[in-house]
Order: C-alpha cells, then structure tokens, then sequence
C-alpha cells in the first residue's frame, strides 16, 4: 500500500491492515505502527522530491541518499509486519523493493 492510500483512504487501509495483523502481536497496535509508517513514508518521498531537484540544480546527493536511506526503514519495518504476519509472497515483493533502495543508497553513498 502506498502512503497515499494511507493517507487519503485511512479507513479502509486501517480495516485490512487490522485484520491482516490479527494473528499477530501487532493487531493491538495496528493504528500506531501505520502512523510510524506513515511519517518514515512521507520523510522519505520528500527527502527523494528534494534530492531530484538538488541533483539537477548542483549535482549533489546528500537528499537523495537520505531519501532512499528513509526508503530503505520503511520498507524493512514493512518486511518485518509481513513477516509477523506470515504473508510470504507479500515480504517476497517488499525484498524486491529493498533491493533497489539498498542499490540506491550505496549509488548516492559513494
């Protein structure tokens, strides 16, 4: 789910979320952790928005590299509620997506 989703439909997110989650020892908290995703979410899609304009104005990399920093805790808290969930193929895809954010921090790194 996208942070747009969260955001714009929080109901009907906070309903699947709570009932993916409620085998697990989050289902009491699944408000709180979508809010901590949330923030991790937005801080990294601005830091991202502002390290694309910041490389095309001066070729600097320091948003950026925060930006998919932030990418890369957002989607390892994701990975571990998929774990703790037990939905395998749905951890198979965010490794996927943390593959290429680990890629970019190490690009923008060095």
């Amino acid at each position: 789910m996208s942070v747009h989703e969260k955001i714009f439909h929080w109901q009907e997110t906070l309903d699947w979320l709570k009932s993916h989650f409620s085998n697990t020892d989050l289902k009491n908290h699944v408000p709180l952790a979508t809010w901590i995703l949330v923030v991790f979410e937005l801080i990294a899609a601005v830091l991202c928005c502002i390290g694309i304009v910041e490389f095309f104005i001066n070729k600097e990399r320091l948003f950026g590299y925060y930006g998919t920093l932030f990418s890369c805790i957002s989607l390892l808290l994701m990975l571990f509620g998929q774990r703790l969930a037990k939905d395998f193929d749905g951890a198979r895809t965010i490794t996927i997506y943390f593959i290429v954010a680990v890629l970019g921090v190490w690009l923008l790194g060095s």
